[in-house]
This record gives C-alpha cells, structure tokens and sequence, in this order.
C-alpha cells in the first residue's frame, strides 16, 4: 500500500532565510518533520493554533523549540498546499502574538 502526502509544502523568503540562518543539524531535522507531517497528522508535528487560521511546524532540537508558521491554500487545482510563512525560536509556551499577526498579514497579502 502507498502512502499518499495529505499536502505540498511551499516556502515563503521569510520562512527560507530562517532555515539558512540556523545551524545545519536543526534546519535538517526541521526540514525531516515538515516532510514526515505532510504524510501523516501528528500535533506533534503540525498543529493549529487555537482561534485562528494559523498553523505551525513543530520541532525541538537541543533544548530550542523551533517553529514555522503556515497556513493552508486550498484554492489550487491539483494539490492542498501549505504556505510556511515565517520562523522564530519559541522563548515561552505560548505562541507570541506578534508572531501570529505577522503569520496572518502575510496570509492576507497572499490571497490579493
């Protein structure tokens, strides 16, 4: 039996220029669960943030929460496909706001 991806990924610069300017062994295991997520939906993994369309990618690597934000564009033809908008290292438990906003007016900017 194959395993189909529920969905493509694309990379927005933002969300490109934090993978490059990270360290290699955490932009690699970043980049191995984004791809592991696309197959099967695991929270752990690829979650939605509570009250919004915001999605984000989860990872932990030595001891740093790493995060990239999405959301889905399902207006294509063929395949769903999530747009990763942005990352940042998570200081908190909580997803700072600032950071959701920024998810949400890129978002926004994509749809005009």
């Amino acid at each position: 039996m194959e395993v189909k991806r529920k969905f493509e990924v694309a990379y927005l610069q933002e969300a490109l220029e934090f993978l490059q300017d990270i360290e290699d062994k955490a932009r690699d295991k970043i980049i191995y669960n984004i791809d592991k997520a696309t197959y099967v939906m695991d929270p752990k993994l690829f979650k939605k943030l509570e009250d919004t369309d915001i999605w984000e990618f989860r990872t932990q690597y030595n001891n740093k929460q790493y995060r990239l934000l999405a959301f889905w564009d399902k207006t294509g033809e063929k395949d769903t496909l999530v747009i990763a908008t942005h990352g940042f290292i998570k200081k908190t438990d909580k997803t700072p706001l600032r950071e959701i906003e920024k998810a949400n007016n890129i978002m926004k900017e994509y749809f005009k």
